[in-house]
């Protein structure tokens, strides 16, 4: 779900035009971004599923990053940052951003989300497992990252315009967004 993170941070950028694009990105995937140290020191795991190979064929126990606690405390944090740079107003959307990566992952994931960090009191997990469809699982993040690649250059040329300046970099950005975007989706689908 890595390019439909990245889409939706585009889709915000159309309307939060102070919090720098960047930003976004990185709140985006912010949550997969502490994971790899997690990860790298066996704290967080992957469990391959039997018989799958590609996209959404691991089981994530992600039981800090990825469980509802450790998202809102992650997602504040990253907020924090935010707020001592740009103020109030980006923080709270920065922070809404990283809260999205989580709700993006509950559509996609298996029932491998922890509610408690650790998952404390082996409570059930969570997870619809779109991945187990994963043409539709790739839909919908190409809808993801045309929607933020659309919505991105039609804000864009409108800055251009109104500072008298040539719209084009809009549409070359939005171009990038997308087809950087559509390529992380299709070495994730194609390596099944």
């Amino acid at each position: 779900m890595i390019a439909g993170h990245f889409g939706f941070a585009a889709l915000v950028k159309s309307r939060e035009r102070s919090t720098p694009l960047w930003m976004l990105m990185l709140a985006s995937v912010w949550l997969d971004v502490v994971f790899v140290p997690l990860f790298l020191a066996g704290i967080e795991t992957l469990q391959p599923m039997q018989g799958r190979s590609g996209y959404g064929a691991a089981v994530i126990h992600a039981d800090y990053t990825h469980s509802i606690v450790g998202m809102l405390a992650l997602s504040l944090l990253l907020a924090l940052v935010c707020w001592s740079r740009w103020g109030s107003r980006s923080a709270t959307v920065v922070g809404l951003v990283a809260v999205s990566h989580w709700a993006l992952d509950l559509i996609v994931h298996h029932a491998d989300m922890a509610v408690l960090p650790g998952n404390l009191g082996n409570l059930p997990r969570l997870g619809f497992g779109l991945w187990d469809y994963p043409m539709l699982a790739a839909a919908l993040e190409a809808l993801l990252v045309l929607l933020g690649a659309g919505f991105y250059r039609r804000a864009a040329r409108e800055v251009s315009i109104r500072a008298n300046r040539r719209p084009q970099w809009a549409t070359a950005v939005s171009v990038l967004i997308a087809t950087c975007g559509l390529f992380v989706l299709y070495l994730d689908v194609s390596s099944r």
